[in-house]
């Protein structure tokens, strides 16, 4: 995978004469007064009032660009000058000197990664207008975590960006055997009918219609003797709804079901780069959900990994039936921590929206941690409910659960309810509910494919297990 960095953010000794001094509200004001009456004339004539995200072009004498006024946030905030990319005039940038001192090393790593992440265009099919500005940064700064980030984040949006006619079972499987590649990484792929010989019929029966087989990818790094955390991620490359189909605005934007996997496989590749003390294992299970004659019904009853049986109340629900046979998989290792992320329910994006990512988990601890981090990261989530009284939600009278409710209520937590059902052994589990998109754009998170929670997780893993 290409450095995200390359193109946009530069190391050396070289430094760039137009400057980008960061300010706030506060800031701006005890610095204006003594500046030359030009500046202090332009800057009230554009009106910047510093402003998180705003920026101010000041001109110097010879009318060439000389000053950049960037409004940050009074907290950590890696996007406040995200926009600049591509919002400022190609060629090279620093940060002014003064600003450069008040900032602290994480801080500076956060202006590097949203730059990077705010140069980010997806260019399969059809290239940049631009080229976009490049920030300068003093080699004292360490920015390989953050160049660790970006490249993670930029696989995920790469991933969930290419549509399904490039991105099929198949080809998730290539991308994580390219991960495991660049990582040395072992990688394992059981496909087809094979899932059947290898007792994951669930898996199986959501992806058996369509003409591009369902595959589990199984990708494992790490020391044997070292504490286990294993991911899951739901790899539905398209989602038709099945035979209870989707209108045409539901499907539309199908190719990002597979939005968890894509989540996974760049959390794996930022922690196997850094190195952390942890054995991780990540499994996949990646399926079209289409409509033929061997597509499963609504009715039929399907036999999981696990022995527990499942009536198919939708055949639309089939993100958490192909979760469940990779879940009861990883959880017969009994992981230390398994997570699992999915876009998986319309009813937490009606709670949350699009940019929260909703948490369910039973480990009170784990929770706090998750937010902790969140916070520090700026990377949102909210906690929901696991409120066990709702299972009874999800059951049936002819197998040992339904894979849907019948009640329009409570929507996320019965499905996180289902995929709890598939954890026992586990000494904690999370389970993340994502949207995996952006419907329009922001300073740093262009419209497309985007990453939740990947930034905080991987700041909670590396807290737990060193890097």
């Amino acid at each position: 995978m290409s450095d995200p960095f390359a193109a946009c953010v530069v190391q050396g000794s070289a430094r760039p004469s137009v400057r980008i001094r960061a300010v706030t509200a506060e800031t701006l004001a005890a610095w204006l007064p003594g500046q030359s009456e030009r500046i202090r004339a332009w800057v009230g004539g554009t009106g910047f009032a510093a402003k998180p995200g705003a920026h101010c072009l000041v001109p110097g004498a010879n009318g060439a660009p000389s000053l950049v006024l960037a409004g940050t946030a009074e907290t950590r905030d890696p996007w406040s000058l995200a926009e600049l990319p591509t919002a400022l005039p190609e060629g090279q940038y620093r940060l002014d000197p003064e600003t450069e001192p008040r900032l602290a090393p994480e801080a500076i790593a956060d202006i590097a990664l949203g730059w990077a992440l705010g140069s980010y265009r997806y260019g399969r099919y059809k290239a940049a207008e631009r080229a976009p500005a490049v920030l300068w940064v003093p080699d004292s700064y360490d920015l390989a975590p953050a160049r660790r980030l970006a490249r993670a984040v930029t696989l995920v949006r790469d991933l969930i960006n290419t549509p399904a006619s490039d991105m099929g079972p198949a080809d998730l499987a290539d991308a994580a055997a390219a991960v495991a590649e660049s990582t040395g990484a072992s990688l394992a792929v059981i496909a087809g009918d094979a899932l059947l010989d290898a007792n994951y019929p669930t898996i199986h029966a959501v992806g058996r219609a369509s003409t591009r087989a369902p595959c589990l990818i199984d990708l494992a790094w790490g020391s044997a003797d070292a504490p286990k955390v294993t991911l899951v991620g739901k790899g539905v490359c398209f989602d038709s709804g099945g035979l209870d189909i989707k209108p045409a605005d539901g499907m539309r934007l199908m190719k990002k079901d597979m939005g968890g996997a894509a989540h996974v496989l760049g959390l794996a590749q930022a922690v196997i780069e850094a190195d952390l003390g942890l054995r991780l294992r990540v499994l996949v299970p990646a399926v079209d959900n289409s409509i033929s004659g061997a597509a499963f019904r609504p009715g039929d009853v399907v036999r999981t990994r696990s022995g527990l049986s499942v009536e198919i109340g939708n055949t639309d629900a089939e993100g958490r039936l192909v979760l469940c046979d990779a879940l009861a998989e990883a959880d017969s290792e009994s992981p230390e921590l398994l997570i699992d992320i999915a876009t998986l329910t319309g009813a937490a994006r009606v709670a949350l929206g699009t940019d929260i990512a909703a948490l369910f988990t039973d480990d009170d601890d784990l929770a706090a941690d998750i937010l902790r981090h969140g916070r520090a990261v700026a990377d949102p989530i909210w906690r929901l409910p696991l409120w066990h009284e709702y299972r009874s939600m999800l059951d049936s009278d002819i197998a040992d659960l339904n894979n849907i409710s019948e009640s329009r209520y409570a929507g996320a937590i019965s499905a996180a309810l289902y995929l709890n059902a598939f954890v026992e052994k586990a000494k904690s589990w999370a389970h993340f509910d994502i949207m995996g998109w952006n419907p329009k754009p922001r300073p740093g998170r262009p419209r497309g494919g985007e990453a939740l929670a990947v930034r905080a997780l991987f700041s909670l893993l590396a807290e737990r297990y060193g890097g």
